[in-house]
């Protein structure tokens, strides 16, 4: 400073802007002097103390009053001589700790018993672009990052309205990861909103380094297959459930955001869906029904007509099977688990492999080595087809595709220990356990089970927007009224 007065400034190399602390704090601060205050009180009688002990604590409190006094005026000046925008103050060492592990400088003026808060991260992130998980043809193609501030502005992005709640929950005693609770005030569930933030609260983890960490603890069944809470990369997607009266969860550091309560037909909903007809819309959610359904359970059946029930197939059919594998070294459910297990290699390969060499192995586990072990008599050309086909079925449905993969291995396991009947008994298990399985106060399986007919006409079957008025009635929000159609007042 002019009047040289010491000044320091403590921040995490890396992680800070330094042009900006330049600019709008060391140049402003070598052209200032701090105010001097007159103090009084220190210039009494040398020997006050040797008078009275009383007259001593007197003046001792007088110093600490007019030392306080000129804290606080200098403090004053700082703030308004100050250009930052972003500054606030720091009166314990573990808060201003925090801020500079969280990127926030810290500055220290000589004589000042506070130092001040300076925003001026500078955190390295990648660009605004379209999420790899969920491309749409028609559509918003914006998608979150792993900055929690950039996500929350595209969020305020789409809902310019002041009922908009954020509130930041620290997680995680090592990482201390921000966590970023949205909803909508005056339409979100209560009850949902309290219990979501209860547990973020009474959450003890040492590193969050992802919002799937937050999902599995927030989850009510720990053990289940079944994901209790929604994911999405899409801001669109994001907001439109805010406005169904759900709680959203940004995590600082992932671009998958979280919803609640979650129920099981989003899976076969797209965020196209809503900028298409409504009929094509349908047709794609039945066909996403029937091509889930096929990729589950289409290699148990398949396994179960030859080892049990072979009247199952067409007698064509069964013929070109029958030659097929006339001459097979392998039973047919040792046969497709093989198969099977290829194609899971082959998948976890390809994504684990660089990009120009996971096209060449795409390449050669499809059709070199599969052609080769149809040629050699190890494997029979059926198997391959229908393993081939249902995998593309399962990607569908992108967001199912772990739990549809569990699925399948566990239907292939019953169909070839008890056929058909097996795959019966287990699907119908299955069926009991969605019923009853629910989180956030709802239902899996709803609005089916429980049956909730308002809410029917935005599941597998789409309607238009002008059938679609009134929010979920399953989520019991506040404000049930979600637009009002253009003739209403009229009529």
């Amino acid at each position: 400073m002019s009047d040289n007065t010491a000044c320091a400034i403590v921040y995490a190399d890396g992680v800070v802007n330094k042009q900006l602390l330049g600019d709008l704090i060391a140049r402003p601060l070598s052209r200032l002097s701090l105010p001097k205050t007159q103090k009084s009180g220190g210039t009494g009688d040398k020997n006050a103390d040797k008078i009275s002990k009383t007259n001593a604590k007197t003046t001792d409190k007088s110093d600490k009053e007019n030392s306080s006094q000129a804290n606080s005026s200098e403090k004053e000046f700082l703030e308004k001589a100050l250009l930052f925008p972003e500054l606030k103050t720091a009166d314990d060492f573990t808060k201003a700790e925090k801020e500079i592990l969280d990127g926030n400088s810290l500055l220290l003026v000589d004589g000042v018993a506070q130092g001040f808060i300076v925003g001026a991260k500078l955190l390295p992130n990648r660009a605004v672009m379209e999420p790899p998980t969920d491309v749409t043809v028609k559509g918003p193609r914006e998608g979150f990052i792993e900055d929690v501030k950039t996500n929350m502005s595209l969020v305020r992005k789409r809902l310019k309205t002041p009922a908009l709640r954020f509130e930041t929950v620290r997680v995680g005693k090592r990482s201390d990861t921000a966590v970023t609770l949205c909803y909508l005030d005056g339409i979100v569930d209560e009850n949902v909103k309290n219990s979501v933030k209860k547990q973020l609260d009474g959450m003890q983890i040492d590193n969050v380094p992802d919002s799937s960490y937050i999902a599995a603890m927030l989850s009510p069944r720990k053990h289940s297959i079944f994901r209790t809470v929604g994911t999405t990369e899409k801001p669109d997607v994001f907001t439109a459930k805010l406005c169904e009266g759900r709680v959203g969860l940004i995590v600082d550091g992932s671009p998958i955001a979280l919803t609640m309560p979650y129920i099981l037909t989003e899976d076969l909903q797209s965020s196209e869906d809503y900028f298409i007809s409504p009929f094509a819309a349908t047709s794609f959610r039945f066909l996403r029904c029937i091509a889930l359904f096929i990729a589950i359970l289409l290699p148990g059946f398949y396994v179960a007509a030859q080892l049990y029930k072979i009247q199952l197939l067409p007698l064509g059919l069964t013929l070109t099977i029958a030659s097929s594998v006339r001459d097979l070294p392998l039973s047919p459910s040792l046969e497709m688990f093989v198969v099977l297990l290829l194609l899971e290699i082959l998948k976890e390969a390809s994504i684990r492999m660089p990009k120009y060499v996971g096209m060449s192995l795409s390449v050669v586990g499809a059709l070199v080595l599969g052609e080769t072990a149809v040629s050699a008599g190890f494997l029979s050309t059926p198997a391959i087809i229908i393993v081939a086909f249902s995998g593309i079925c399962l990607y569908t449905v992108p967001n199912f595709v772990e739990t549809g993969s569990l699925l399948r291995w566990l239907f292939l396991l019953v169909a070839g220990s008890l056929g058909t009947l097996g795959i019966v008994i287990f699907a119908a298990f299955i069926l009991i356990y969605l019923v009853s399985a629910d989180a956030f106060g709802a239902p899996m399986l709803a609005p089916f089970s429980p049956l909730v007919t308002h809410d029917l006409r935005d599941t597998v079957v789409k309607y238009d927007m002008f059938s679609l008025t009134d929010r979920p009635r399953l989520f019991h929000v506040k404000n049930k009224t979600r637009f009002r159609p253009p003739n209403a007042d009229a009529k």
